[in-house]
């Protein structure tokens, strides 16, 4: 791995205990400017992982609850108006961060939602006709549980589309676990975290992904992959062109990561289903994971 990539790895893992893979993930997303969608159940890490990699980054973090009553200004800031002058000034929202975690984004109403999607697109909010632009980087981790559908509004398609991976964290092995319930001293271990790096560094990061090569037969063979989830007669919408650029992306981020200058078919194997689980719609008792599974097993790879 890169120096940068292994260290803050490590950090993370002294909070994050027993979840390597995932924290590579959750780094792989990060370097690749995208976004990151974690659907697990309660307890088992997510904001402590937003958490620890902002604190190793030293990044400015905010975190929402989102909620049924959650309003749009809410997220992204509002003009208030002044008595005594008669002016108004923007009040920034948290969204004016560099991490952001949106607990639960599937409990805030689709307005809310959207709200998100000009800022996870293009980095920027517009008000009253006045685009401010967010920070550099701007990296958004939001969560959902998968079993409650009570109260929820399911995430639209479009918004889905805005993630790069969508991850699951999952439970810890026994011996892991005894550790933490023994210890309860995660939060602390993150707030007591002191920075592994600095913002310009991980922006010379995510510049190098550009430097990645990613040969001309392995972008075919992704491209083969989102036509057959086209065609699958299990799929009702197959992966977009959109869809497809993310992987590639990751699969860049990834090698980097791994201090390759150019992309293996292990990558593309490793990040198909982070990728592109929640882009699929399956018909109905289909399932995404095992869908992408059976099509990759079925695809030749390039030589």
């Amino acid at each position: 791995m890169t120096p940068l990539a292994q260290k803050l790895i490590e950090a993370v893992g002294q909070s994050v205990h027993g979840k390597e893979d995932a924290i590579e993930l959750a780094v792989i997303t990060l370097f690749a400017g995208g976004h990151l969608l974690i659907e697990d159940l309660p307890g088992v890490g997510k904001t402590l992982l937003a958490r620890s990699l902002a604190k190793a980054l030293d990044l400015p973090f905010q975190r929402i609850q989102c909620t049924a009553d959650l309003l749009p200004s809410d997220l992204i800031g509002a003009q208030i108006y002044h008595p005594r002058t008669g002016e108004l000034t923007f009040r920034p929202g948290p969204v004016f961060t560099s991490v952001l975690m949106a607990d639960e984004l599937n409990r805030t109403p689709p307005r809310t939602q959207s709200a998100l999607l000009e800022c996870m697109a293009e980095r920027s909010v517009t008000v009253d006709r006045n685009r401010h632009q967010l920070e550099d980087p701007f990296f958004v981790i939001a969560t959902q549980n998968p079993l409650t559908a009570a109260g929820t509004y399911q995430l639209p398609d479009n918004q889905l589309d805005r993630f790069l991976l969508r991850i699951q964290i999952g439970h810890l092995d026994s011996e892991f676990e005894i550790d933490v319930v023994g210890r309860e001293d995660g939060h602390r271990l993150a707030d007591n975290m002191k920075p592994i790096a600095s913002r310009e560094e991980l922006v010379t990061a995510q510049q190098a992904i550009d430097n990645v090569r990613c040969d001309r037969e392995l972008v075919a063979f992704m491209v083969e992959l989102a036509n057959r989830t086209r065609t699958s007669s299990d799929i009702v919408q197959g992966v977009s062109t959109r869809g497809a650029q993310a992987l590639h992306r990751a699969c860049r981020a990834r090698a980097h990561v791994h201090a390759r200058d150019f992309v293996v078919p292990d990558d593309v194997r490793a990040l198909l289903v982070p990728a592109w689980a929640h882009r699929l719609t399956p018909r109905s008792g289909g399932n995404a994971d095992a869908l992408l599974h059976e099509i990759l097993a079925e695809t030749a790879l390039p030589d």
